[in-house]
């Protein structure tokens, strides 16, 4: 007859075998671009983009009224300015912007 022979499962995985988990040490990462989403709130853009919409809205009312001949022309200024007050804003927002 064969002699078994018995191990412990504590025995044969003991803690000393076990490896010791290092976690990695913290590091600090830097951005190169610093962006904060909160610098669009400059009182200046919001002042323009508040114009601006109050002039689409002024637009709509003045369409629902039935005053087509003003709408047009309200339009045909709207189509020069508008474009040259967004880059303007670009320009400003960009150019006040601290990097």
């Amino acid at each position: 007859m064969r002699k078994i022979q018995r191990f412990s499962f504590r025995k044969i995985f003991s803690s000393s075998l076990k490896p010791t988990l290092k976690r990695p040490r913290p590091f600090q990462a830097y951005s190169f671009v610093p962006f904060n989403p909160l610098a669009m709130l400059d009182p200046t853009i919001l002042t323009i983009g508040g114009i601006v919409l109050g002039i689409a809205i002024i637009e709509r009312i003045l369409e629902r009224w039935g005053v087509i001949d003003l709408v047009d022309q309200f339009a045909k200024v709207m189509r020069f300015i508008l474009p040259v007050i967004f880059y303007g804003a670009l320009f400003y927002f960009f150019a006040t912007f601290m990097f």
